[in-house]
């Protein structure tokens, strides 16, 4: 298999060399937002950009991105654009930089306000108008920008029809009467127009048809075998990509899957030239092929409805049927075809691609194998390297903002979660064959030189079982094999292996290797043909033999000790790859792939649920998917998005309990600002919560809008919970947040019917309204069941501790995932957790029974289970209780005596462990109160055991579990990732639910935020999901996607969430913060909607005093080059600056000496290997010295998403491009981490000109660009923040002179110590007692040693901090290469090589 080339990485300009290009020099003249006096506009000065700059340099990506980063687009081209000075040369330079901005990922619209359709003089050369083709698909797919729809309509309505042949248009009409009404109304309208307006519109609604006999004429004009230039080849690629984009979306394909039809074109390119060309249309052929899916998709293109199986088959029948016909009619010659039946005509192969039998999607997508090949892996259009660079199309489907059904939607999240995998999957694979360096032996076998902690050779491959195919299918049910390896490894490698559960994938490879022993590998070659890679097929694992050649199962016993080191794994194949391969050796002679495998792989645990989520996505498909008919339409992008609100539904619930939600009835008052709030009391003293709303419906039942005076009135309940008991326990734990008027909304939101949709900024209290929701929804509907999902078991664990704050019955929680180890309670919520815990309580509980038995007098054991207490209820509990309501009920005839309510009381023995007295005897119902509180405490415990009686009836724990899941929880905790592997279990066992709330939902992945819609079984053919409640913020990071064709080019990484705003579904913005100083909040809050403080942030003192040593409480610190160096890059996109890295530490030692505690602050950066070399720095300067510590944590800002803390040192890295801190969304999540104090360490010269940075840049460079200190002021200060310091500021210029005032600060405070030391030993004996003395000398010793143990570890010279660098820098790369004496730097070495791939990939 030919090896594909590795695309080349476009290098960033340096800052000097793009200040020396011409386009600065011209920016500097006429555009530079910096310069104050600019030249005025010259459309020369765009004629001669696009000439020289453009076209001369063939439109090189190094140019053009010098030009939009320069803000040529949004200062320059959009300003001064007019019809009028409209040119080739100036329509040009606008689609370059709008196609520029989607290559980098960054918001292409915003700059432009107007668009203008002007002709242009001049012929287009090919390049161009593949640009010009670019340029109109970023418009198709942006159909969300009002502009662009208002503009791109004109060209794919109904009256594009006109480009149809006569025939065509009048078939057409006929299969629709309504559409000829409309199509005489056009006619008509057409007649009133003038002359140029008529020919204006016949030019538009022709665009497309004259495009694609444009696009024929060049498609005929590539010869078969003759040289070809490319501009031809990638013009016919984009035009191809572009029919896909407008087959892909049903308001484009309504009328243009019409025209396409008409015009042949997919038969066009199937006979053209260009696919039977070798190398140059492997692509082309890859994305017909998508093309050719999407014409004849299972849609009806008018109504929109999916088509189904017997739909299909009829249509096809009737195109046979009239194209016999025809045949019959026309041409003598084909009688026979005339006159055959379908089913012979569908079995010929000559047959013109529109009247072909097509396979159904469902039965191509059951016969796909899961596992990726080689074939897949390696092939460069499909699953790019990690230098995807953005230019050129790719044969990948695209997640856009419309799907055409939920098919469709599914069937592209498939293979797009399927390709990603794959990408991960390739890398390992590249990773474990290259470190068991495979060479060719001297008698042409294979040996390994190297060793692989994850991968083994094979000793022996069989296939022992082929199970027979069900009916209707032509793959077998099973095929398993057994594969021998030799564990000859340490020991806890050979625990890993053996240590292989039921399911986990692992990859069979066959190496061939050319390469003699001894040759090195080396990894900027191809790898495929280094190490000879011929095969690779997945497998499942089933179970580890034993001795006797049986699968040892998974289960609490012990694993049996097996003897010797070799060990056969019991192994699942895919049967459809068995089946493809065995035709392939059968009808081809192709050899037996299955006996040539000689290397295992497995992968981590963690990064291998890929197979199980391809399988989840599988099912759905074969099933008949329901989502409750409010979310259908919205899911696929259509309809009115905001016919999900709660104010839309007709549902609508018009009274609810808002529990503990407010505080006070003023709370409740100012939590409705705008309403007219009626309390139904009038007592003051009464009017205290628990309070329930009764507001009106926003709509009548028939539609018509209610008096907007009647509809702002609130009426207000205050009701009193019923006691519960006498014990302290008994009281209900209550909510203490004073929630702001925008969470009430969010809360009112998510307690009624419908799709809520939570927009949380950072430190807004996302999470406190998802509490309280999930509290709100189970006290109002008790019978009802709530999913909660988030994307990290961090956030489940923060939720799982909030929820448990508040009046939540903790035997209604669970916790599913393994996650659960980490939650910080003493209590344990997974299923088994739970299991013990209902055994526990009920043993407990059954003591209560027993102790209230025997307070009653009542013989016998009532205690003896479940069932016997439940009749001890009945009969003696109950019947006392009657008797004793009979005796004290306030008859109405006499005034009820309080004293006969304690006298008759039948439960005080029972109660005499409660507080005294219970009963106050102050007045008849306060007594009655509590007299019914005590019964309901005794009926509770009765109505636990018949809960807990399953437990009784069930024997074993997983039985146990299971009943727990399906009847008894009623708040269910899981992560998207664990929905998904799980799915097919959950609906197994019958689970069902009725809401679902999703934290962090802008960073789950679109699929994954999907499938938990479809965790059960539908009801009568509908879904019983009430609620939808998502929270989060698409203003932060997205889900991580590693590799950024996935990322960019499908725009993969966009989250369900993030869609739905995109499609103008309503939001609720929490709109106050009460994470950060004000000053902080206002470096990010340009991106929300009215994002403000809450008071506390300006009142509590930690806000408003100053930081200590610090003049201000946020500054960007410019770091220039440090021995002539700025930014290094060790291995790809490992990013490292050493002048940063040592500043920052020095900052964070200073910080420390100052008495700022280690663990307050938090280092971050934008890069992995600048995290790697600050640690490295860290440890050798300061990490084991006990005057200074650790900080917090070191990590990336994409890692620190969701934590914060006081004080953050953040270093951007970049030096040449800024990179992909242009994502706003990675710059608001850097901004927000920190509270009090934010110290940003960066090349200022190059940030503060890049357009999408500015809000924040403009604020940080307002202030000095120099770090300023106050050395005398120690931690913590009086001084209040934004105040002149009493004390002397230093001014730090640059990293050396920070570092060696730290020097020579951390000697002096050493000195000091000592001195204080030596003086105190010198006091008159008179003063010291005899045991001080001794223990003073103790002292001088330990402060001796800490003082030599505390030089050691002290700053080296900046001498020598150009090694730290290498020391760091080099990690990677030697590791990579280096044989490890010990697993533990295998383990250091595949860390930083995966650090070095996950780092999203640069194009600047």
């Amino acid at each position: 298999m030919a090896a594909p080339a590795q695309p080349k990485k476009i290098v960033a300009p340096t800052v000097s060399q793009i200040n020396a290009e011409f386009v600065t020099q011209l920016a500097c003249k006429y555009w530079a937002p910096h310069i104050k006096k600019k030249s005025p506009f010259d459309i020369k000065v765009i004629e001669e950009i696009y000439e020289k700059e453009i076209v001369k340099s063939r439109f090189a990506i190094r140019k053009i991105m010098l030009l939009e980063f320069s803000q040529y687009l949004e200062n320059y081209l959009w300003m001064n654009y007019s019809p009028e000075v409209s040119s080739k040369a100036y329509l040009m330079s606008i689609c370059c930089m709008v196609n520029e901005k989607f290559r980098e990922n960054v918001p292409a619209w915003e700059c432009i306000l107007k668009a203008a359709l002007a002709e242009t003089d001049g012929e287009f050369s090919l390049h161009e108008q593949t640009v010009l083709l670019l340029f109109l698909d970023h418009c198709f797919n942006s159909l969300e920008v009002d502009l662009i729809r208002s503009q791109v309509q004109q060209l794919i309505s109904l009256p594009m029809w006109m480009g149809l042949q006569p025939a065509r248009l009048e078939l057409e009409l006929k299969k629709t009467p309504k559409l000829r009404k409309f199509w005489n109304l056009i006619k008509k309208n057409d007649e009133k127009m003038d002359p140029e307006a008529r020919e204006q519109a016949y030019q538009e609604r022709r665009f497309l048809s004259q495009l694609i006999q444009k696009f024929i004429s060049v498609l005929k004009s590539i010869p078969l075998s003759e040289p070809v230039t490319m501009d031809k080849v990638h013009y016919c690629e984009r035009f191809i990509e572009l029919m896909i984009d407008l087959e892909a979306l049903l308001p484009t394909r309504r009328w243009f899957n019409t025209i396409l039809d008409d015009s042949h074109l997919l038969v066009h390119c199937y006979l053209s030239s260009l696919v039977h060309r070798e190398g140059d249309g492997h692509l082309f052929s890859q994305l017909l092929d998508m093309l050719k899916f999407y014409t004849g998709f299972e849609i009806n293109d008018q109504t929109g409805n999916a088509l189904t199986e017997n739909e299909m088959t009829t249509i096809h029948y009737d195109r046979i049927t009239s194209l016999q016909r025809a045949a019959f009619a026309h041409f003598p010659e084909l009688y026979d075809f005339s006159l055959s039946n379908v089913a012979e005509v569908d079995a010929r192969d000559s047959l013109v691609s529109r009247h072909e039998r097509r396979i159904s999607q469902i039965q191509q997508l059951n016969q796909m194998p899961l596992y990726p090949t080689e074939k897949i892996i390696w092939d460069e259009n499909i699953v790019p390297t990690e230098y995807y660079s953005g230019e050129g199309c790719l044969a990948l489907p695209k997640l856009n903002l419309q799907f055409l059904t939920l098919h469709d939607y599914l069937l592209r999240n498939f293979n797009l979660f399927r390709l990603e995998s794959t990408y991960e999957i390739r890398q390992d694979i590249e990773d474990s064959v290259s470190r068991m360096k495979p060479w060719q032996s001297e008698y042409g076998g294979v040996v390994f030189g190297g060793w692989a902690r994850m991968a083994q050779p094979i000793v022996a491959f069989t296939v022992v079982e082929v199970a027979k195919p069900n009916i209707g299918e032509n793959w077998p049910t099973r095929v398993r094999a057994d594969v021998t390896i030799n564990l000859n490894v340490r020991d806890h490698i050979k625990d890993e292996w053996e240590g292989l559960r039921k399911h986990d994938v692992c990859f069979l490879i066959t190496v061939r290797p050319t390469k003699p022993y001894g040759t090195k590998f080396d990894r900027r070659r191809p790898f495929i043909e280094q190490v000879g890679l011929v095969y690779v097929r997945g497998c499942e694992i089933q179970g580890m033999l034993d001795d006797k050649g049986r699968v040892i199962e998974d289960g609490p016993e012990p694993r049996p000790n097996l003897r010797g080191e070799s060990r056969t794994f019991r192994v699942f194949l895919d049967p459809n790859q068995y089946q493809q391969d065995m035709t392939n050796t059968i009808q081809n002679g192709a050899e037996d792939v299955y006996d040539t495998f000689n290397v295992i792989m497995r992968r981590k645990p963690k990064e291998n649920n890929f197979k199980a989520v391809l399988e989840t996505i599988r099912n759905l498909m074969n099933t008949d998917c329901v989502v409750p008919d409010w979310l259908h339409d919205i899911i696929l992008g259509y309809g009115d998005p905001s016919s999900a609100h709660y104010s839309k539904m007709p549902n609508q619930i018009a009274t609810l309990d808002f529990n503990d939600t407010f505080l006070s009835i003023e709370h409740l008052k100012a939590s409705f600002p705008g309403h007219n709030v009626k309390v139904t009391v009038n007592d003051p003293a009464l009017q205290t919560p628990p309070f329930s709303g009764k507001g009106k419906k926003r709509k009548d039942a028939d539609g018509e809008e209610e008096d907007a005076e009647e509809a702002k009135t609130l009426i207000v309940e205050p009701h009193v919970i019923p006691n519960r008991g006498p014990y302290p326990y008994n009281q209900p734990k209550r909510n203490t947040i004073q929630f702001t008027h925008t969470q009430i909304e969010a809360i009112r939101a998510g307690m009624q019917p419908g799709l809520t949709m939570v927009v949380g900024p950072p430190g807004t209290g996302k999470t406190d309204v998802a509490v309280q929701i999930i509290s709100n929804i189970y006290h109002n509907f008790p019978e009802q069941r709530t999913l909660i999902v988030t994307h990290s078991n961090q956030a489940l664990n923060q939720l799982f501790e909030k929820i448990m704050a508040l009046d939540i019955d903790e035997r209604h929680l669970l916790r599913l995932g393994h996650g659960e180890e980490e939650l910080e309670t003493e209590k344990d919520f997974s299923r088994y957790g739970r299991v013990n815990y209902v055994l526990a309580r009920r043993i407990e509980l059954l003591e209560e029974v027993k102790r209230l038995q025997k307070s009653l007098g009542v013989p016998g054991d009532a205690s003896y289970t479940c069932e016997t207490a439940g009749y001890f209820f009945l009969y003696q509990v109950m019947s006392r209780w009657e008797e004793y309501i009979s005796r004290v009920k306030n008859t109405g005839s006499t005034s009820p005596d309080a004293a006969e309510i304690a006298t008759f009381f039948p439960f005080h023995e029972y109660f005499a462990n409660a507080p005294q007295p219970i009963f106050k005897g102050r007045s008849y119902e306060e007594d009655m109160e509590i007299a019914e509180g005590c019964f309901r405490h005794i009926k509770k415990i009765f109505t636990q055991l018949e809960e807990f009686r399953a437990s009784e009836l069930l024997r074993s724990g997983l039985d146990r579990s299971k009943y727990l899941l399906v009847k008894e929880a009623k708040i269910i905790a899981m992560t998207c990732t664990h929905a998904a592997l799980k799915r097919h279990d959950l609906v197994k066992l019958g689970f069902k639910y009725d809401n679902i709330l999703m934290e962090e939902a802008a960073q789950i992945l679109e699929i994954e935020t999907f499938i938990p819609l479809l965790l059960q079984n539908p009801q009568d053919g509908f879904s019983r999901l009430k609620r939808w409640i998502m929270i989060g913020d698409h203003h932060q990071l997205p889900p991580v996607i590693k590799n950024m064709a996935f990322q960019k080019y499908s725009n993969m990484e966009q989250s369900l969430f993030t869609r739905f705003v995109r499609v103008g579904v309503p939001t609720v913005d929490l709109d106050a913060q009460g994470r950060a100083r004000a000053s902080l909040c206002n470096l990010y809050n340009w991106r929300y909607k009215n994002l403000g403080n809450l008071p506390h942030v300006q009142l509590l003192p930690e806000f408003s005093t100053a930081n200590a040593g610090l003049l201000y409480d946020f500054q960007l610190i410019n770091v220039e080059d440090f021995q002539g160096v700025g930014e290094s890059e060790p291995n790809p996109y490992f990013y490292q600056n050493l002048g940063e890295a040592e500043y920052v530490v020095a900052l964070f030692m200073y910080m420390c000496l100052l008495g700022y505690p280690a663990d307050k602050i938090s280092i971050l950066t934008t890069y992995n290997g600048q995290k790697h070399l600050i640690r490295d720095i860290i440890n050798r300067r300061c990490g084991n010295n006990p005057l200074i510590g650790r900080p917090n944590k070191v990590t990336t800002v994409d890692r620190f998403q969701g934590q914060q803390n006081d004080y953050i040192l953040l270093s951007l890295v970049r030096t040449r491009a800024v990179g992909h801190l242009r994502d706003v969304r990675r710059l608001v999540v850097a901004m927000s981490r920190a509270r009090l104090g934010l110290y940003i360490f960066a090349r200022v010269s190059l940030f503060q000109n890049c357009f999408e940075l500015t809000p924040a840049f403009s604020q940080l460079t307002a202030r000095p660009l120099h770090l300023h200190i106050i050395p005398t002021e120690p931690f913590p200060t009086s001084r209040k923040n934004g105040e002149r310091p009493p004390h002397e500021v230093q001014v730090i210029k640059n990293m050396p002179q920070m570092a060696n005032f730290v020097y020579n600060m951390y000697m002096h405070l050493i000195q000091t110590t000592h001195h204080y030391h030596q003086t105190f030993l010198q006091l008159p004996p008179a003063m010291v007692e005899e045991g001080e003395e001794v223990q003073s000398q103790e002292t001088e010793m330990e402060a001796e040693e800490e003082t030599t143990a505390a030089q050691a570890n002290l700053i080296p010279s900046l001498t020598e901090a150009s090694s730290s660098q290498e020391t760091a820098a080099s990690q990677p790369e030697c590791s990579s290469q280096a044989e490890p004496a010990s697993s533990e730097m295998e383990d250091v070495s595949a860390a930083a090589e995966e650090d070095a791939a996950s780092v999203p990939a640069e194009t600047k």
